[in-house]
């Protein structure tokens, strides 16, 4: 038995949420679910309570319009324990500059590589965006990342007090499952990808492959019409979620992860846990959830490992998914919110005591 969390109600400020489906979204609201099976109230302030403007170069995401007056009154409304801030985006800015206002200890999510997302699309040095960011999450008392990788490389540049906050998957919903939802005449085997169809996500890696059978694309994002018509011969199925999801990961033979800069990778655990081996490269996020234990096949050169990938069995693939709890994740998440709250009266008190009392 794990011991009854010392917080009993947490605010979630997120730049991210419903109806985006990304794994932004996928993981808080996992860990919602968990922490509320624990005990935990969780309130959410997001962009759907402010109006909102379309992100330059990524509709589909919506930033908030409104003032630090504004959200520092939702944030003393909700009266929660612990603040958490998901994103880097203007609620997030705006939730941590009203939480130094009212003396409130809050910790941050790194959860996307954006410095790397903003040089793809920018043309602009990759140190303001990192200095940026780590002026950001140091203010805070605790920032949780996915990864030891990522915990490493964030330290290197100067980021302070992380932790990790690990991701999980639910195997009850991704399994097995028989048969095909896809059209039984395609050419096997099927190679698979899902997730956003958007730049960072390196999509040309794969369908570029001379491979055999065919490629799949499940999502959808700001690249979706450019990709259909460069790459006819590749099914794009447009997004699917629930069951429908299940049942397309289920179709393919090896999924396919080109991905150079997220930092996890949800959908390689989905893709696991429905017994789909997975082909990568070896950078941060495969190399973590998948690392030397046999489910999915890692190297640069990402046609060999794709190839790679159909001789892994399906039993060997979900087992490992198996070792990956959203309840253990949960549980993670609310010691970091202690240790940042334990961290925050430590800070506290040096600022308050003597200057003759130090030492």
């Amino acid at each position: 038995m794990h011991p009854h969390p010392e917080h009993t109600s947490l605010l979630i400020v997120t730049d991210a949420w419903r109806p985006q489906i990304n794994g932004v979204v996928r993981s808080l609201e996992a860990t919602i679910h968990e922490l509320e099976k624990m005990g935990v109230r969780v309130e959410i302030l997001a962009p759907h309570e402010f109006t909102t403007i379309p992100c330059p170069t990524y509709p589909d995401i919506r930033l908030s319009l409104t003032r630090r007056k504004t959200v520092r009154r939702r944030i003393l409304d909700h009266q929660c324990e612990h603040l958490h801030i998901a994103t880097e985006g203007p609620l997030g800015l705006l939730a941590a500059s009203a939480a130094r206002s009212i003396g409130m200890p809050f910790t941050t999510g790194y959860h996307s590589r954006f410095p790397e997302y903003a040089v793809a699309r920018f043309p602009l040095p990759i140190q303001w965006f990192y200095a940026w960011f780590r002026r950001f999450h140091n203010s805070g008392d605790g920032c949780m990342v996915a990864t030891e990788t990522l915990k490493q490389d964030l330290a290197a540049k100067g980021f302070r007090n992380l932790m990790i906050w690990s991701r999980g998957v639910d195997t009850d919903l991704f399994r097995p499952m028989e048969g095909s939802v896809l059209p039984p005449d395609l050419p096997r085997p099927i190679f698979m990808n899902v997730g956003r169809l958007a730049v960072e996500k390196n999509l040309g890696a794969f369908l570029d492959l001379d491979l055999p059978g065919t490629k799949v694309v499940v999502g959808e994002g700001p690249l979706l019409a450019g990709l259909k018509r460069d790459y006819p011969d590749v099914i794009f199925t447009g997004p699917k979620t629930g069951e429908d999801l299940v049942r397309h990961f289920c179709s393919a033979d090896a999924f396919v992860f080109p991905s150079l800069t997220d930092t996890f990778g949800l959908v390689v655990l989905e893709a696991l846990a429905c017994g789909v081996p997975v082909a990568a490269f070896p950078v941060m996020g495969p190399r973590d959830v998948i690392g030397d234990g046999g489910a999915g096949a890692l190297s640069d050169d990402l046609r060999q490992a794709a190839l790679e990938a159909l001789d892994i069995p399906a039993e060997r693939c979900r087992a490992w998914a198996m070792r990956y709890s959203w309840a253990a994740c949960a549980r993670q998440f609310i010691d970091n919110a202690n240790v940042a709250q334990s961290t925050y009266q430590t800070r506290s008190a040096d600022r308050t005591r003597p200057a003759n009392a130090q030492g």
